[in-house]
């Protein structure tokens, strides 16, 4: 793989893809740094390194597509009236959100599609991933891989006091070099194989970690 772009994440990275319901949002995540979550359907991790932002059917001509991303730097608890004080009157407005504060977005060389697959929530996924894909089934981690995904991600999740339900109960936490050593694992299989067999089983298996 090429050397990452700047803004753009490391191979390493751990990605959480979310969702930008309007064109506002993004504006808000472009200008003044923050995405919100509902807490009671946040997903299981919020500590990770950077949003991948899925642009729905109100985006027009650059709907059902990933084109940005941002790095996470950091989150508090509060509510939707806090945030959105025009819309005090919200039916949400007392209801808590994460507000996940970020640093500049950065545009990703080509747009990730949907195809298929438009009707998407929180999934997990790494750089090395989202710098190689060019639909969304493309983001889907393999089952082999998946564990050590997991891995990484409870790593973090004990490191921020964030909890996330033990998929394997053998499984114990490593260091993130781990990650690192599974990402240029797979950068050299890369040479030897072609990874084509993403499906849409598979993505069902990611779409509802939350």
């Amino acid at each position: 793989m090429s050397q990452e772009s700047p803004g753009l994440p490391a191979a390493t990275a751990l990605i959480l893809v979310a969702v930008m319901n309007n064109p506002r949002d993004l504006e808000i995540a472009r200008l003044l740094g923050w995405y919100r979550i509902l807490l009671r359907s946040a997903p299981k991790v919020i500590a990770v390194d950077y949003l991948a932002f899925y642009q729905t059917g109100a985006f027009d001509a650059e709907k059902w597509c990933i084109q940005y991303v941002a790095p996470v730097r950091g989150h508090e608890l509060t509510t939707r009236a806090e945030l959105l004080r025009d819309e005090t009157d919200h039916p949400n407005a007392n209801l808590e959100y994460y507000k996940i504060e970020l640093g500049p977005l950065a545009s990703l060389p080509q747009p990730i599609m949907a195809k298929s697959w438009r009707r998407i929530t929180f999934f997990y996924t790494t750089g090395e991933y989202l710098l190689a894909a060019k639909t969304v089934n493309d983001l889907i981690v393999n089952t082999d891989e998946r564990r050590l995904l997991w891995q990484a991600l409870r790593e973090r999740a004990n490191r921020t006091r964030h909890i996330i339900p033990r998929i394997c109960p053998s499984l114990t936490l490593i260091p993130h070099f781990w990650l690192q050593c599974w990402v240029y694992k797979r950068l050299f299989s890369r040479m030897n194989r072609c990874d084509t067999n993403a499906d849409s089983g598979r993505l069902l298996i990611l779409l509802k970690m939350n």
